[in-house]
């Protein structure tokens, strides 16, 4: 398969990419792309399981043939780009919706796996089939993450100044295109606008050294943050079996988070071909049940925190380092 190029786009320049040229109207029409993406996706996962007609959240495949239209055109359009922003939030934001309160679950990981419905066994289906809704966090805040890690390298490990400024220019140049985004949000009724990412290093930053950058690395325990302050006390944490950046960011940082947010409910989910489903499963349905709790007035968080000591292993709640049972009774105080 060598005779295939693989274009890749980075901001480490590890790619030349030969006979391929990203040029300035394509990468305005991808991030244009994304900021349609995801505030399509934050509209939609905040809509969909309080919709009063069913299937009425279906609009979003109007809206995604709107907005692949638009990014199709040979030159982006600023002021199309900024209408259709506007009016996904608002049509969204205007469908009848029951008045139900559910527990809200953040969904967080390694990038593939928290966005691949097929990496993670569709767990926003599962979610809202559990009666929860689910908060993902935005795509492009993982590009605001790789250019601000030219901060702290030109700080620390001896790069170019000039590249860690034309990366802040280029998270100040992000902004601009997400501020129409942002402020539709904020006027809405029923959605939250995106975080900062200099907010987001400040607080993970406490928690974790933002040289941590393999991977998700810092950004992964500042996503977390960002979701625990703005009222997302329920958080499943999504990693690649045996993926050692995640263990050290997001399953390592699980302890402190929670005796910083003693409401913290939050467990780290294995994917893996070789993992048992049923046991992923287990897992999260505990997770709701405490969440469920939570929401109803009763304090689960020293619970959580003991079950989820007990469940680190295989999640079935046996303590074992095999799941042989799958996830079955196997006679623990917690699995009966």
């Amino acid at each position: 398969m060598g005779h295939i190029p693989v274009i890749s786009v980075n901001v480490g320049n590890m790619e030349q990419n030969p006979g391929f040229k990203v040029t300035i109207p394509m990468a305005i029409k991808a991030i244009q792309a994304t900021v349609y993406g995801d505030v399509m996706m934050r509209c939609l996962y905040a809509t969909r399981p309080y919709e009063k007609v069913p299937g009425s959240a279906e609009l979003h495949k109007k809206w995604r043939a709107i907005c692949t239209k638009a990014v199709s055109k040979r030159n982006p359009a600023m002021n199309e780009y900024r209408r259709i922003v506007r009016a996904i939030v608002k049509d969204f934001d205007e469908l009848p919706r029951r008045p139900v309160k559910k527990p809200r679950v953040g969904v967080v990981g390694e990038i593939l796996v928290k966005f691949s419905p097929l990496a993670n066994n569709h767990i926003v289906d599962l979610l809202e089939r559990e009666g929860a809704e689910a908060v993902m966090p935005d795509l492009l805040d993982f590009m605001y993450y790789s250019f601000y890690n030219l901060n702290f390298k030109a700080e620390n490990l001896g790069f170019s100044k000039k590249g860690a400024f034309l990366c802040n220019v280029g998270i100040k140049l992000m902004d601009w295109f997400r501020a129409d985004a942002k402020a539709a949000l904020r006027k809405s009724k029923h959605f939250t606008e995106p975080g900062d990412i200099r907010h987001m290093a400040e607080t993970s930053s406490k928690f974790v050294s933002l040289g941590n950058m393999t991977g998700e690395g810092w950004f992964l325990t500042g996503e977390m943050l960002e979701l625990i302050e703005s009222g997302v006390k329920n958080i499943v944490c999504t990693q690649p079996f045996g993926c050692l950046p995640n263990h050290v960011v997001g399953k390592g940082v699980i302890k402190q988070l929670r005796a910083s947010y003693p409401d913290a409910n939050i467990i780290a989910v294995d994917y893996d071909p070789g993992a048992s489903e049923v046991n992923q499963l287990n897992r999260i349905k505990l997770m709701l049940a405490m969440a469920q709790k939570n929401l109803q007035g009763g304090s689960c968080a020293t619970g959580a925190e003991s079950h989820e000591e007990h469940t680190s292993s295989c999640g079935c709640g046996c303590g074992s380092h095999n799941d042989s049972h799958s996830g079955g009774s196997c006679g623990c105080s917690h699995c009966g």
